[in-house]
């Protein structure tokens, strides 16, 4: 579907409460875009029901193209509640595009986090928090853990954390308070 200013709170960002929508930025004399476009098409129609497929043309909605940052084209931004959770820039290859899909229509990084500390019986408080959705807690307790452990459950806690951040959006207060946490923590 297009979008325009006057639509795009509605379709995508009301939308996005409900299931993801992938915004295509585009304008008709980019070569890439016209790559691209059919690509997006084909991957988002074979999910149809789990994700929205929006399109914005750059050179008559310059407004979005400004206020979402759009530097160069094609670019893509998925939204999930509201704020974007993943992006690219430039033409992908098919399988590109549909593991960007597919990683929106799979287990959130909550969901996936609270499965993950569920099976091993780790940090149940982490569990509770992301649980009543209360992330703040949740990455308190995450930056305790990644702290004090070390190797390779290190790294698995700081990937969780990390896909978390990505889940709340990459602008969200929260995820730009926490993420400085981290990367103070582990420099």
């Amino acid at each position: 579907m297009d979008v325009t200013a006057g639509t795009f709170e509605r379709e995508v960002i009301e939308r996005s409460h409900e299931v993801p929508v992938v915004v295509d930025f585009w304008a008709d004399w980019c070569g890439p875009c016209r790559t691209l476009g059919p690509v997006l098409e084909r991957e988002a129609g074979s999910r149809e029901g789990e994700l929205v497929l929006a399109k914005v043309d750059v050179d008559t909605e310059q407004e979005l193209a400004v206020r979402y940052h759009v530097q160069g084209i094609p670019a893509v931004k998925a939204f999930r509640k509201g704020e974007v959770v993943a992006e690219f820039v430039g033409a992908q290859p098919p399988a590109g595009v549909a593991e960007f899909l597919d990683q929106l229509t799979g287990p959130t990084a909550a969901e996936r986090l609270v499965a993950e500390l569920s099976a091993t019986g780790e940090l149940p408080g982490v569990v509770d928090a992301v649980g009543r959705g209360d992330h703040e807690e949740a990455f308190e307790l995450l930056l305790d853990a990644i702290l004090a452990a070390a190797g390779e459950q290190r790294d698995r806690l700081i990937a969780l954390t990390v896909g978390l951040f990505g889940e709340l959006g990459q602008e969200h207060p929260t995820t730009v308070r926490y993420r400085r946490r981290l990367a103070a923590s582990l420099y």
